[in-house]
């Protein structure tokens, strides 16, 4: 019987993030350009499998992917106690990733987010953009309207997975694959309790980016903004008028796709994410 094992790989890391020692979970394949990638809100690195297994993809780039501390396989921090209320802020969001790529000892890699890790590669850009050769913000914006309640999201009569999930589902897109649109639910529905809440904090409370991304400089680290078209959470108009604000900022609207592109409809977002992997190529090879 033939067995198909994927070529993904995964580690542990020890390191400090902020001067708390964390044990972090990533998984990595690939060879060539560091591609750092980080999840949404609530979830993990898993959303990158598909990325993780296309040799297209990997011939050329070092494809990473950790899960935050609390998330995941990543646990909370080794002095956690149990009775601390997880809030992520802009601050710590920056240092985690910032730590992360210092641990492995990374030179200028590409990074990639979606959602809350798209909105904190905007950070990233304006706060450490010569650490880094490109960036690649997928459903991001430097501010989003709230349009949900987050105190559902942790409460003892309420099943939390569940409500993550719901809370999620209509932000795919109809056109996603069944199979990849409950794969991307199921990890929500995983979810530690209060995580997906306390990830919220960054997106709804301590990240309103407006007015303060001046420092970005796309010209020296290209930034690549990608939205789906059915993604209501973070609309097309939000990422336009975002981009609209940064000289330089290259953005595309795909077609047949909602919040987790490269989970929920991962064969379309290649199609929008290869030439862009391709023009990185091709600056690295002229540097």
């Amino acid at each position: 019987m033939k067995v198909h094992i994927e070529p993904i790989v995964g580690r542990y890391a020890h390191y400090a993030i902020d001067g708390r020692q964390c044990r972090v979970y990533f998984e990595e394949a690939g060879q060539g350009i560091p591609l750092v990638c980080m999840h949404t809100a609530g979830a993990d690195g898993r959303q990158f499998r598909h990325m993780m297994c296309d040799p297209k993809i990997t011939a050329n780039f070092r494809v990473l992917a950790f899960d935050l501390p609390w998330h995941g396989k990543s646990y909370p921090p080794e002095d956690w106690t149990g009775d601390e209320e997880y809030r992520l802020s802009t601050d710590l969001y920056v240092k985690t990733i910032m730590a992360f790529c210092e641990a492995l000892e990374l030179e200028r890699p590409v990074a990639l987010g979606s959602s809350i890790g798209g909105r904190i590669l905007l950070q990233l850009a304006h706060q450490h953009g010569e650490r880094f050769s490109a960036f690649i913000a997928l459903e991001a914006a430097d501010h989003q309207q709230p349009w949900y309640d987050t105190s559902w999201l942790h409460r003892g009569d309420v099943h939390g997975g569940e409500v993550c999930a719901a809370l999620v589902s209509g932000m795919c897109a109809p056109q996603s694959p069944l199979r990849y649109r409950m794969e991307t639910l199921w990890q929500y529905a995983q979810g530690g309790p209060g995580i997906f809440k306390g990830d919220l904090w960054f997106y709804r409370v301590d990240s309103d980016l407006r007015g303060k991304l001046t420092n970005i400089n796309a010209e020296r680290t290209p930034l690549y903004m990608l939205t789906g078209e059915y993604d209501f959470s973070c609309t097309p108009e939000d990422t336009m008028r975002t981009a609209a604000s940064i000289p330089g900022a290259k953005v595309t609207i795909m077609k047949e796709e909602g919040h987790f592109p490269m989970s929920e409809n991962p064969d379309n977002f290649k199609t929008y994410l290869m030439p862009i992997l391709g023009e990185i190529l091709s600056r690295a090879a002229r540097s």
